[in-house]
């Protein structure tokens, strides 16, 4: 991918804690603590008219972070999400620290998958899926990103093999919002997860000639460290795709801004810095040296941007 050269959002201050890989991993407190920090910094700046920076609002907590704003440059992208945190939870680091004009296509928006405490605040599919509309609104706001939501309904479990009519719809109507943005270049799911809706989605963006996909992490804790899944992922992507490293080390605070809108009734909070785990993996494994956290990517050809 083709660096772009927009005006980017300062790197994180010298002074500001930026926890290492092994606190992550042993003390979320530590993330927890550095991501506190930077707000405080941010809202600082923000209180002295900065208008570089933001303030956004976690949709049901209600609490106030600061994250400051990009200045979009470049190809533009089409971004296809089966469900509204997928982008966030996997490639909206990449997105912070190399700003691009997005649209961002959600499949499934209407749910009643909400985190078990509060299934009496938001009991019926209505009230989740309005929930989660403002959570995914909240997270794309740094981003000044487009949105089009297509209002299905997202699998339950037990899962089951989606329908094959489904699949024709929703690239259909896919189709048609590709057409509306010529030239963009498509970004949708690898679909290495065992959830139907990750496969029809990235089968629908096969279709429609998208060839850069994203490592997806919403079942990073049943897939990404286990031996088996490894294989399923290797298996799934196959030989033919090649990967490809974002570093995102400058941005990882703010990436966890993102994750807190998305996941604004998640409790207890820790639960969010899964994403911000598995990229330190994926640096780990992957990077000698030019950072230490990372999202990785994987192509069918060679990028046209």
């Amino acid at each position: 991918m083709t660096k772009e050269t927009p005006v980017q959002p300062q790197p994180l201050a010298t002074d500001l804690p930026v926890p290492d890989g092994h606190g992550i991993y042993t003390f979320p407190d530590d993330l927890h603590r550095a991501h506190q920090t930077h707000n405080q910094h941010l809202a600082a700046r923000h209180r002295t008219h900065d208008h570089r920076v933001l303030e956004v609002t976690a949709p049901h907590t209600r609490v106030p972070y600061f994250i400051e704003a990009r200045t979009p440059a470049g190809r533009p992208v089409l971004v296809i999400e089966p469900h509204h945190d997928d982008f966030a939870l996997s490639a909206s680091g990449t997105f912070l620290a190399h700003p691009r004009p997005l649209t961002v296509a959600t499949v499934f928006t209407r749910s009643r998958s909400v985190h078990p405490a509060l299934e009496t605040t938001y009991p019926a599919v209505d009230a989740v899926s309005e929930l989660r509309d403002r959570e995914g609104a909240a997270a794309l706001a740094p981003f000044a990103a487009r949105r089009h939501r297509l209002g299905h309904k997202d699998a339950e479990p037990p899962y089951r093999p989606y329908d094959p009519q489904m699949l024709d719809q929703i690239t259909d109507e896919l189709r048609r919002i590709a057409a509306a943005h010529p030239g963009a270049e498509l970004l949708a799911p690898a679909a290495v997860t065992r959830h139907p809706d990750h496969l029809l989605v990235h089968e629908a963006a096969v279709r429609l000639g998208c060839t850069w996909f994203w490592e997806d992490l919403a079942f990073w804790a049943t897939y990404a460290l286990a031996g088996c899944d490894q294989q399923l992922f290797r298996t799934r992507t196959g030989a033919t795709m090649r990967p490809e490293l974002v570093d995102i080390t400058d941005v990882v605070l703010d990436k966890v801004t993102v994750l807190r809108m998305h996941g604004s009734q998640m409790h207890p909070a820790r639960k969010m810095y899964r994403p911000i785990r598995h990229a330190f993996t994926t640096a780990a494994d992957l990077v000698d040296g030019t950072g230490r956290y990372a999202e990785r990517f994987y192509r069918t050809e060679a990028p046209t941007c």
